[in-house]
């Protein structure tokens, strides 16, 4: 079975149970998946590693860590994995996702449901090294936790010496007072204390771990100069701009349009791509910066790069156009560097805010 006539098949269950099926699926290798396609006109430097594509699976798709090396194998250059949270957590009460398949996007309310960290570790290699490309772990705290430091140092230490880089999740729209972490109040004290434990623990094993923070796309242009500022005071490697979003353009066809939650897909992409390009213009280059949100082209990866992201991250069109979209992505984007005579991808880079 090909892996776009699986992702149509899907569309007769239930999301959750749909995603499910993938999972089991992609670990029994009950179909298979279109070579990966490499270009030297895409490999990206970036935090200290060589990606061999821009293109990266972004957290929420392989919770688990279940099969990021399949994924690695649908041809992406990078997968993250998670969002994991100290202890395992049901999240929120069903019905919690939503496909808007006239809108190609989907609203989601999980609430960071997943097995917890002693699952995941169980699943990853004793050693980054070991990892079978480059892989991400996406951190973040149970929603019954009151104070978050005391999730996130834990989660930090227990994959440091385990992912390729590390994400803290702080903009979900779906646990509560999560956002308020991207607060001035609060962003500093965080990111310096994440930071410096990166630091400590870097220092101690001689490894180099990139550091990440996961913003929302809905962040005010102050909010967004003041977290923009700290990240570089606090030597925080790089962002990812940015998460679902709470807005509901006017654009959205679809029925469940209204539901509560994030919304991510095709509608995102104008309004993640935006804040992403105000990022570049106040980080200055002083950031790595990984554009997610509404990603299903390679004329939509072209756009990121050209806002100042260096990667690019998607999941919700995978639901729409199956696992052949990486490798899809990567020859689309080969073809058209080609095309108009550009060497690199990078060459790209940032040319809308220069």
């Amino acid at each position: 079975m090909s892996a776009r006539l699986f992702s149509k098949l899907g569309h007769f269950l239930p999301p959750e149970s749909a995603h499910h099926v993938a999972i089991r699926a992609l670990k029994s290798g009950l179909f298979p998946t279109p070579a990966p396609f490499h270009s030297p006109r895409l490999q990206t430097e970036a935090m200290g590693m060589r990606f061999p594509s821009p293109i990266g699976l972004s957290a929420g798709f392989d919770k688990n860590g279940e099969v990021y090396r399949e994924m690695l194998g649908c041809g992406f250059g990078f997968v993250e994995i998670g969002t994991v949270t100290p202890r395992p957590q049901t999240g929120n009460e069903p019905p919690r996702i939503w496909r808007l398949s006239d809108d190609e996007a989907v609203i989601n309310r999980l609430g960071f449901n997943n097995e917890g960290a002693d699952a995941m570790d169980a699943r990853l290699p004793q050693g980054r090294t070991q990892l079978p490309g480059i892989v991400g772990v996406n951190i973040g705290k149970n929603k019954d936790t009151e104070h978050a430091l005391e999730d996130y140092l834990p989660l930090l230490r227990r994959f440091l010496p385990k992912a390729s880089y590390l994400t803290a999740n702080i903009s979900s729209p779906n646990t509560p007072g999560l956002r308020d972490l991207q607060k001035r109040e609060f962003f500093e004290s965080f990111t310096r204390a994440l930071r410096s434990e990166r630091d400590s623990m870097v220092a101690m094993r001689g490894i180099q771990v990139p550091l990440l923070i996961k913003i929302a796309p809905d962040v005010s242009d102050e909010e967004l100069e003041t977290i923009v500022g700290i990240a570089v005071q606090e030597r925080i490697d790089g962002l990812i701009v940015g998460n679902t979003t709470l807005s509901r353009p006017d654009t959205l066809r679809h029925a469940d349009r209204t539901q509560q939650g994030g919304l991510s897909g095709a509608p995102l992409m104008a309004l993640s791509t935006e804040v992403l390009r105000k990022t570049s213009k106040l980080s200055q280059g002083k950031l790595t910066l990984i554009g997610v949100g509404g990603v299903r082209s390679a004329e939509d990866v072209i756009a990121k790069i050209r806002a100042g992201a260096s990667l690019v991250q998607l999941y919700t069109a995978l639901v729409y156009q199956g696992f052949g979209l990486p490798t899809r992505l990567n020859r689309d984007l080969d073809h058209w560097l080609e095309k108009v005579g550009v060497k690199h991808l990078s060459e790209l880079r940032g040319m809308d805010v220069r």
